[in-house]
């Protein structure tokens, strides 16, 4: 059973950064893709960004300029860089996988395509 834990989260500042991890564990690295979702209070879950098992990644539109994904080389940490935190990214941030290699094809538009949740780690921006 794939396990996913995301750690990171904390309380910043407008225009401070940063990192959110995801470890997984118990999964052949090949086998499952993942991806970052985001969901703030009374607002629709939304993807941020995600990476498939061949290295191709994605990030969404609104926050490329500032955030970035990427994975450690033995695929066990994914890695979420957040720069330039606007109020608005203010979020409980969640881990997820999906079985095959479609996730940047879907973070955006199919999220139940994503069947292995984390817990999710919060952060919060001050103005």
């Amino acid at each position: 059973q794939v396990h996913l834990v995301e750690s990171g989260g904390a309380s910043v500042q407008s225009g401070g950064s940063l990192r959110l991890s995801c470890k997984v564990s118990e999964v052949t690295y090949n086998d499952y893709c993942l991806a970052w979702f985001r969901q703030a209070p009374g607002k629709e879950r939304e993807g941020v960004a995600a990476r498939d098992t061949d290295g191709t990644s994605s990030v969404a539109d609104s926050v490329k300029a500032r955030f970035s994904i990427s994975q450690d080389h033995r695929f066990t940490t994914l890695f979420l860089q957040m720069n330039g935190l606007k109020p608005e990214d203010a979020a409980m941030y969640y881990c997820a996988a999906g079985r095959g290699n479609e996730c940047t094809a879907y973070y955006r538009s199919r999220s139940t395509y994503f069947n292995i949740w984390g817990q999710g780690t919060q952060v919060t921006v001050s103005s």
